[in-house]
């Protein structure tokens, strides 16, 4: 029988109920990392909408990890019990809830998108980032101090990415995803344009893997058994012109990552320079990423980028090019993404008993 997006996933013993994710979407209004009301609405709302996966935006595993200094965050336990009441609700409404925890490394200490999201100077709010190389992100204007990564600082971080999923486990979350795209540090490790390391974590392509499975690791040491590993890598970095990071490498790594414990692949793409030349950005345009990394190892994979219509999203599943389809955008502009594709795609899903009375006839 033909799988499609309302099919039950099982990854371990955990069951999502259908092959939608909303994609892991930062806000930017999290004070001292902190969730707040927003988030509550903002998450809780996409369970109503009936999303099989309701992901966290990106959560610092460390007050340094943040993009921003409102990003959301999990490095103590108020933070984590601020998240509770919306993790218990997610679960409630039969949707899989899941946290992205995260490090922004040297691309960290900016302003939000809305307040430019240049870089904030230490003595301006900031912070020193810290990175596999003492190479700071080249922002348009100016930079920020960045610091080379200590055997000591590699360490730490790993730590931190353990108790961060913990304090995840520990309030109910059900998925944790491993953020190593993007630019951010554990992507950075990966990529040589920002790794030239001479140690056991720069040079070879395997010592540069080498943090992200230790983090994994680190993720799956402490998650429960019965429940899965998520990581997000970029496949490619789109820098044609010198050393970088490339589909096949992310074809390579991803057998790696299932060895460290992951359950599943969800495939992005750059964010690591800003001279990336990314390919055209129309209708699906990161899923044949998605099918080379599938094709690579036996362990689940997701698609991310352009997915925005329900026969889009249904075709990606039948077709078996992705397991999942993560929808980002598209969740922002219609909550009940999930609703409205069953209505579309002529599948009778249980609605919420509030809304019945708004189906679609």
């Amino acid at each position: 029988m033909t799988d499609s997006l309302f099919t039950p996933l099982s990854l371990r013993d955990t069951t999502i109920p259908n092959r939608i994710m909303m994609s892991p979407m930062c806000q930017y209004s999290a004070p001292e990392g902190f969730a707040t009301d927003w988030h509550h609405v903002h998450l809780s709302s996409r369970a109503v909408g009936g999303a099989g996966v309701v992901m966290s935006e990106a959560t610092a595993v460390s007050p340094t990890g943040r993009i921003t200094p409102q990003d959301l965050g999990i490095w103590s336990d108020d933070h984590a019990n601020a998240l509770r009441d919306t993790v218990g609700f997610i679960r409630e409404r039969g949707s899989v809830p899941g946290i992205q925890l995260a490090h922004a490394g040297r691309k960290a200490s900016t302003r939000p998108p809305w307040d430019g999201g240049g870089p904030i100077a230490p003595d301006a709010g900031g912070w020193e980032t810290l990175a596999p190389s003492a190479n700071p992100y080249p922002h348009e204007d100016g930079d920020v101090p960045t610091q080379a990564m200590d055997h000591s600082d590699i360490d730490r971080v790993i730590e931190q990415f353990r108790l961060a999923a913990e304090r995840a486990r520990d309030i109910g979350f059900q998925v944790a995803e491993v953020h190593a795209a993007h630019g951010y540090l554990l992507h950075e490790f990966l990529s040589p344009v920002t790794n030239d390391r001479d140690d056991a974590y720069g040079g070879t392509f395997e010592n540069r893997a080498r943090l992200v499975r230790e983090v994994t690791e680190a993720v799956r040491s402490v998650w429960p058994e019965e429940a899965p590993v998520f990581v997000r890598i970029s496949a490619s970095d789109w820098l044609p012109d010198r050393d970088s990071w490339t589909v096949e490498d992310s074809a390579r790594l991803a057998p790696l990552l299932a060895d460290a414990g992951a359950d599943l692949i969800d495939v992005s793409s750059a964010g690591i320079h800003p001279d990336q030349q990314l390919p055209s950005t129309g209708p699906g345009y990161q899923v044949p990423y998605a099918e080379r990394v599938g094709d690579a190892t036996e362990i689940r994979v997701g698609a991310v980028g352009g997915i925005t219509t329900p026969q889009q999203a249904d075709q990606l599943i039948r077709n078996d090019r992705a397991d999942l389809a993560i929808v980002g955008r598209e969740h922002l502009r219609n909550p009940y993404f999930a609703l409205e594709a069953a209505h579309e795609l002529g599948v009778d899903i249980e609605w919420p008993k509030q809304y019945d009375r708004g189906r679609f006839r």
